[in-house]
């Protein structure tokens, strides 16, 4: 139970209430001050003050102050008049509660009002905040936007001034070019003029020496000059060729080996199982068992494993005739520990090479057909 405060002072002014509460030694840090517009509560353990105002007062501008073991309130009235006593007479325990009650009501409301204010401020804080890095960003990026057009423009104009150059350059090669053509054309004009000539002369001395000669002749050549036939009609002529596999002409061609050659590639498709559906979208050279093997041995070495496991299973499944891409798949599974996939790969190995199998590690076997192969 609390121990009531009741050696306080107050004085008043027709706008103002003073009250002095002594604190009786208590540390002022300790003191838990509540105010609202009729009822003053300072509680400092021990000890309460308690005390249910003679009017309202303003207590958003009352002010309490603590120091040398005293706190000093100044409570502003809300109506100029003077009070009669501090607090109000004739009030019974069920009036106090109500009081209580509902100034802690009016407090909790205030507080939830000054939260939202200041959720409603922080949210336009924000949002002023985002508009104002939206206009930042905004002139940032038309900044950068002009400086684009910028060169743009820049490089539009030092490309047409190229063009320009290159053109003024074509027509300055073109001037030496047209007359050096200029000279040829006149050149052979003057040829002919001269060929012309001689051709007249010639003609002349031709028809003074045939002049004398007999009508048989003159008759035999008007003859020769009407037997001369008449041009062609046009038309299209159809040449088929043989075909061939290779691009050399069949007089060219050694018949025997061709066939020997092409004879060896049906046997190598027939060996390879060409129609994997996975060998679609593979290139010519990357459906050879020997690049798929060479692509694992560098997906080996960086110790990617699973794709170098995935590559030696294309190349077996295009031809599984080549023991190393077994033993290859081998270590693959002894570095991620399929020690029975390991023993599989390297059983298959040897059966294809035709080896004795002994009950020897995996491991070794491996190694032992490594040192074989040379790897």
């Amino acid at each position: 139970m609390p121990l009531q405060v009741s050696d306080y002072s107050w004085q008043q002014t027709e706008t103002a209430v003073f009250i002095s509460v002594p604190l009786r030694g208590v540390c002022g840090r300790d003191a838990d001050v509540f105010c609202t517009e009729n009822y003053l509560k300072v509680n400092f353990p021990p000890f309460l003050f308690e005390v249910f105002l003679y009017a309202p007062i303003d207590d958003e501008s009352s002010k309490a102050k603590i120091g040398n073991d005293v706190i000093v309130f100044t409570l502003h009235k809300k109506e100029a008049a003077v009070w009669e006593t501090l607090s109000v007479s004739g009030v019974d325990k069920e009036m106090m509660q109500r009081i209580r009650e509902k100034s802690i009501l009016q407090a909790q409301e205030r507080a939830k009002e000054a939260t939202e204010a200041k959720a409603a401020a922080r949210r336009e804080d924000q949002k002023y905040t985002l508009n104002v890095m939206m206009k930042i960003e905004e002139e940032e990026r038309k900044k950068i936007e002009d400086m684009k057009e910028n060169e743009r423009i820049k490089a539009t104009k030092e490309l047409e001034a190229w063009k320009e150059c290159q053109r003024k350059a074509e027509e300055q090669k073109r001037i030496p070019r047209k007359e050096k053509f200029y000279q040829q054309d006149k050149q052979i004009e003057e040829e002919k003029k001269l060929k012309r000539k001689n051709l007249t002369r010639n003609s002349a001395s031709r028809n003074l020496a045939t002049k004398g000669g007999n009508s048989e002749d003159m008759f035999f050549e008007k003859l020769k000059e009407d037997s001369i036939p008449a041009p062609r009609s046009v038309g299209s002529i159809k040449i088929n060729f043989t075909p061939r596999v290779f691009p050399t002409a069949l007089r060219e061609s050694q018949v025997a080996e061709e066939e020997e050659w092409l004879h060896k590639q049906a046997e190598a498709r027939r060996a390879m199982n060409t129609d994997i559906p996975e060998l679609c979208d593979l290139k010519e050279e990357e459906k050879n068992p020997d690049w798929l093997k060479d692509k694992g041995n560098k997906l080996f070495a960086t110790e990617n494993y699973l794709a170098a496991i995935n590559a030696y299973n294309l190349a077996i499944r295009l031809n599984n005739k080549i023991p190393l891409l077994y033993l290859n798949r081998a270590a693959c599974h002894l570095k991620l520990k399929n020690l029975h996939k390991a023993i599989e790969d390297s059983s298959k190995a040897s059966r294809i090479m035709k080896l004795p199998l002994k009950l020897i590690h995996p491991t070794k076997f491996y190694k032992m057909m490594l040192r074989r192969f040379g790897i």
